[in-house]
């Protein structure tokens, strides 16, 4: 622990933002992080707790009292070695977690929980900055090969501890460049992508194969190969060549809002929208690029996307942005009586949101309207929940100007024709059956052919994925080698 009195004497310190004014004008990342006074108060706050719910709290089980307190007697290499030890890529999550491990610190029962999440984003800075963060290349090869299918944060980390015990592993990516939903989901503001380009290139010094461009699977229907990737392979192709396959592709379906008018020009998923913005920052030139520059936006959707398009849109200079969410509005505070150690059921409002953004609870769209096939607008109806059903508020009805509507409602499920072209298995929800037993985990019904991340458990966070990612490569590693030295 940090200092014993620590947690009543000081407060918790959040990390700041730069001007909304100034911040609106570009894509870079514009989050104030703790400086090394405000870091070592925060590892203070660290409570001796007995039990640390943090740990668990956390889907990669970070070692959280231990770097709290590193931090609090300024001992930052280590505490970058308790951190690294457990999480492939701490400045993904110290930028991007919603931070569970937070709502699961024993000073939360009835404070301000510590800053976890602050403190691992200046521990992983601070390491690289310092150089620190350095390849470690097996000392031995086995001989084994293994295709990891899917860049995104589950297949990254699974390829680097299944390349640093040995392994040759390529991994596929149907993109351009690496990182899945990191690199063509999160905006740039969230997220730079040279985070993702210098663990690449860790990657590489490691041993790990990239090859970007290739499809592997039947494409969906009716798409050119030019649409998605340079080159296709084939399942069949995979199985023959590698010794064990793991499918890391993400849940890419997004959910569709099927009301008359869906057909307009003007209505485009979240996925369609935030990719492109994040290759134009890249450098690349989009043709026809999807822009709210000077028009009434709506998004469909409360969560993190659907904020994700709020920020994106006021950068685009739009007229308005409006965010829509069926739900009704939670409370401010949460009941911690009720909740702690789980994820707490509270009103979050995101940077993006502070940014402009008029935000609608308890609605739903019933209609697009538009003239000569162009979006005009759209009509909505009240809605209230009752016994867990929802209901139409009688009278409510009204029609609301909108000349873009991005539908930013979750992901249902993988694209399904890459696990249908393995012949996999998949449960209820579409998703890649396989199960997360200690031995023989994340293991689907076709030999050799392992899932983990979004296309095993859907739609989730981008520490559950590294999660996955790092279990599904100790089970691949058993598999191959008879045991495996990884951690779990």
């Amino acid at each position: 622990m940090g200092k014993v009195t620590g947690f009543m004497e000081f407060e918790r310190v959040e990390e700041g933002y730069r001007p909304v004014g100034e911040r609106l004008k570009h894509y870079k990342e514009f989050v104030v992080g703790l400086d090394d006074a405000q870091a070592k108060v925060q590892g203070a706050r660290c409570m001796d707790c007995g039990t640390p719910f943090c740990n668990s709290g956390c889907p990669v089980n970070n070692i959280i009292p231990d770097f709290n307190d590193l931090v609090y007697r300024a001992d930052w290499q280590d505490a970058f070695t308790v951190l690294d030890s457990t999480n492939n890529f701490p400045e993904f999550t110290g930028r991007i977690c919603p931070a569970p491990c937070e709502a699961a610190c024993v000073l939360n029962v009835n404070d301000d929980p510590v800053g976890i999440k602050s403190i691992e984003h200046a521990i992983i800075d601070r390491a690289w900055e310092h150089g620190w963060v350095a390849a470690r290349p097996a000392k031995h090869k086995t001989g084994k090969k293994v295709a990891v299918v899917g860049s995104g944060p589950a297949g990254m980390a699974a390829a680097q501890q299944l390349a640093r015990v040995g392994h040759d592993v390529t991994l596929f990516e149907k993109n351009d460049r690496i990182g899945g939903l990191l690199r063509y989901g999160i905006p740039d503001f969230k997220m730079e992508k040279v985070h993702i380009d210098r663990r690449v290139e860790q990657m590489k010094a490691e041993g790990v194969t990239f090859r970007t461009g290739v499809m592997v699977g039947k494409l969906p229907e009716g798409s050119k190969v030019t649409n998605w990737a340079k080159e296709v392979v084939s399942p069949a192709q995979l199985q023959k060549d590698f010794d064990a396959i793991v499918l890391t592709g993400g849940a890419e379906q997004s959910r569709d809002l099927p009301v008359p008018g869906r057909e307009l020009d003007g209505i485009h998923f979240a996925m369609e929208f935030l990719p492109q913005q994040n290759k134009v920052n890249a450098g690349d030139k989009v043709k026809g690029q999807l822009t709210a520059s000077g028009k009434h936006v709506i998004v469909i959707g409360g969560g993190d996307t659907g904020s994700d398009c709020v920020g994106t849109s006021n950068r685009h200079g739009a007229a308005s942005v409006t965010q829509f969410e069926l739900m009704p509005q939670p409370p401010e505070e949460e009941n911690r009586p009720l909740t702690w150690p789980y994820w707490p059921y509270k009103l979050r409002t995101s940077s993006s949101h502070e940014e402009g953004c008029e935000r609608e609870f308890a609605i739903a769209t019933k209609e697009f309207i538009g003239e000569k096939g162009k979006l005009t607008g759209l009509k909505t109806v009240r809605v209230e929940w009752k016994d867990g059903k929802m209901a139409e508020v009688a009278g409510s009805e009204e029609v609301l100007k909108a000349e873009l509507v991005l539908l930013a409602m979750g992901f249902v499920s993988p694209v399904a024709t890459i696990l249908e072209g393995f012949g996999v298995d998949l449960d209820a929800r579409g998703n890649a059956r396989a199960t997360t037993e200690f031995t023989g985990g994340y293991a689907t019904n076709v030999p050799k052919v392992f899932a983990a991340g979004d296309m095993r458990r859907g739609q989730s966070l981008v520490v559950w994925a590294i999660r996955e990612g790092r279990q599904a490569a100790r089970s691949v590693d058993e598999f191959l080698m008879g045991f495996s030295d990884l951690p779990r």
